[in-house]
């Protein structure tokens, strides 16, 4: 997919206060520590991750992405009257139906002429919908869209946490609940626009890539469990091990169209071992990475633009900068994406 004329025009986020260290989630399972002989500290040692954040009891993900709409427009230049399709696109939802997009357009205050709807794809689901924004503009349907994801980990942290404590698991049934562990809360924003409506910087999208592996679709698999918990069980050494190998033959599309001259990289934010191992494999300089994982987990589909949102602030993305944005999420589902900011 290539594009001319769709510019990212804004980002923002919007993070919970309360913080939960993976020192404190483990004295919580202190009990099942000490009947399987775990040694404490083996969270952070694996994942990278010492903490993550929570929204308080109650949140809705349409809260969470109202917040981070409305920050969005409190940056923006543009009116939230020019909106003319809003999507929301996190995994956590308020309900099955109606979409999580109506509760939010309502929350922000969007105008009743803006198209509305969820895309759902695990943590792709937010690379997915700036795709479907851009080629809306790019094809001259609308002109300024807004894509927001709200994602709550509590719920799923919560239950697993209940899991743990409350049913005897030996060492190996424990296996995939521990990635629900690394889950952390969040939401992001971003105003995606034709061109000729930015007035600085204009920060393009240039293209992407995509491709999937749907063979492996029982890797990681997440649910309703009750009123307002989550359930999620993964394989996480084959989820790894098939999300590097469909990675590197995404990169070969993504760069044959993109090229491979990137000032930095954005990826979707799992873990240390994860990152490592995905450099690797395609061959990339790990100094060009910027990664937020240590203090926010992975928040599914808010984790890789919420990255790229800290990446800007901080001064790791500088105007004139080619980004890569390496996008991958559970189906398996793969999304690189070119942006030059």
């Amino acid at each position: 997919m290539k594009f001319a004329n769709v510019c990212l025009e804004s980002i923002a986020t919007s993070l919970p206060e309360e913080v939960w260290s993976s020192a404190q989630i483990e004295e919580k399972l202190r009990p099942l520590y000490e009947r399987l002989k775990l040694p404490a500290g083996r969270l952070e040692l694996m994942t990278g991750i010492r903490e993550r954040r929570m929204w308080p009891v109650g949140t809705r993900p349409s809260d969470a992405s109202a917040g981070a709409g409305r920050a969005v427009l409190a940056k923006s230049s543009l009116r939230a009257e020019q909106i003319e399709l809003f999507i929301h696109a996190a995994v956590s939802r308020d309900m099955m139906e109606p979409a999580t997009a109506s509760f939010a357009h309502r929350k922000i205050g969007l105008p009743r002429t803006a198209q509305i709807f969820d895309v759902s794809n695990a943590c792709l689901g937010f690379l997915n919908s700036l795709t479907v924004a851009a080629a809306m503009i790019e094809s001259g349907q609308i002109r300024c869209a807004l894509v927001v994801a709200g994602e709550n980990g509590r719920p799923l942290v919560e239950q697993t946490l209940r899991t743990l404590l409350d049913r005897s698991l030996t060492r190996n049934e424990i296996k995939p609940y521990f990635a629900n562990l690394t889950i952390g809360s969040g939401a992001v924003a971003a105003m995606v626009c034709h061109r000729s409506l930015v007035s600085g910087q204009a920060h393009r999208f240039l293209g992407g890539s995509a491709r999937a592996a749907t063979e492996h679709s029982e890797l990681c698999q997440g649910d309703t469990h009750g009123a307002d918990a989550l359930a999620m069980q993964t394989d996480s050494e084959q989820l790894l091990v098939a999300g590097v190998a469909l990675a590197r033959e995404t990169w070969r599309d993504f760069t044959a169209e993109q090229g491979s001259e990137f000032a930095s990289f954005i990826c979707h934010q799992v873990g240390s071992t994860h990152r490592r191992k995905l450099y690797e494999a395609l061959d990339l300089d790990l100094t060009k990475d910027f990664s937020t994982f240590e203090t926010l987990g992975n928040t599914g589909s808010v984790a890789l633009p919420a990255t790229l949102c800290a990446a800007v602030d901080a001064g790791a993305v500088r105007p004139g900068d080619r980004v890569g944005l390496l996008g991958i999420g559970s189906g398996l589902n793969c999304l690189m994406l070119a942006l030059e900011w």
